[in-house]
């Protein structure tokens, strides 16, 4: 069990920790810089990602001894109960590019729950955080709220990218977000998963939806908006079994208080049982076609 005051301390170390690198990442956005890439052309990393999460984990080391760090860029280090999920730029892609929606993203959770975290924009000078006791924008009470029908309101999400079209064919990606486009009044594609997920919480936008997240992009995220009152409802997509914690499921949709959108969650969990259904099917089709 966690107590509050171990909440309200995890924050703390969370907020700095999201701040530690302000200075040399502002520095670095809009310059010139050398671009990597992972999995694919669409998988952009940089020096600088990799340089903070170097910064970040040894600071976390160092201020909460006993603690676990998994980083995107360099995986998991150290031993303990307090497990930190890091991202040292989510939104890689816009940062790297010059376009002002990117983040530092620390969550903690101990026992598969996540019990603080701090997701800081530096560009617009934004600290997002949480802990057991409530939800903070720049160290002012968050509250989430939304508009009540989605035909009104704004959805922002990554969907659909080159992963979808390969899992789901293009024809029945095109279809949903087609079907998203006319639903919405208004419908953007920023990026930046953590980033997103915060201005459902702060009521700036009203719901947000994701098909391919790890949980250093939303540990935070996740309850910085339940805290401030909105919801989240994870999605397995045929990726992690059932009852896992909520921020370690590879989808999800985000709304903001008082939204209804039926719309917005059939999509989602159209796409979300397409892909287990065909989970199912891969280890039959994998027997079928071994050897007798």
């Amino acid at each position: 069990m966690t107590s509050i005051e171990e909440s309200k301390r995890l924050r703390t170390v969370a907020e700095q920790a999201a701040q530690l690198m302000r200075e040399p990442l502002l520095a670095a956005f809009r310059s010139n810089m050398d671009v990597d890439y992972k999995v694919d052309l669409h998988d952009v990393v940089t020096r600088h990602d990799r340089e903070a999460e170097v910064a970040i984990r040894a600071f976390i080391l160092a201020e909460v001894p006993g603690s676990v760090v998994i980083g995107e860029e360099a995986g998991e280090s150290g031993a303990g109960r307090v497990r930190w999920y890091v991202d040292p730029i989510d939104g890689t892609s816009n940062f790297a590019r010059g376009f002002a929606f990117w983040c530092v993203s620390v969550g903690v959770a101990i026992e598969g729950q996540v019990v603080a975290g701090a997701v800081y924009d530096p560009v617009a000078g934004n600290l997002f955080s949480a802990d057991l006791t409530g939800a903070w924008l720049n160290g002012e009470p968050l509250r989430s709220c939304a508009i009540s029908d989605e035909r009104q309101a704004t959805l922002i999400t990554g969907y659909p990218v080159a992963r979808d079209f390969r899992l789901d064919g293009q024809e029945q990606t095109l279809s949903n977000f087609g079907e998203l486009v006319e639903t919405f009044s208004t419908l953007r594609r920023p990026g930046s998963g953590a980033l997103s997920l915060c201005h459902v919480a702060a009521g700036w936008v009203d719901a947000s939806a994701g098909f391919g997240s790890n949980p250093w992009d939303v540990a935070a995220a996740v309850l910085i908006l339940r805290q401030a009152g909105g919801s989240y409802y994870p999605l397995t997509l045929g990726k992690v079994d059932a009852g896992v914690p909520d921020f370690m499921c590879p989808g999800y949709v985000a709304l903001g208080e008082g939204a209804d959108y039926p719309t917005l969650m059939r999509v989602a969990s159209g796409i979300s049982a397409g892909r287990e259904a065909a989970r199912a099917v891969r280890p039959k089709l994998s027997v079928a076609g071994g050897s007798p």
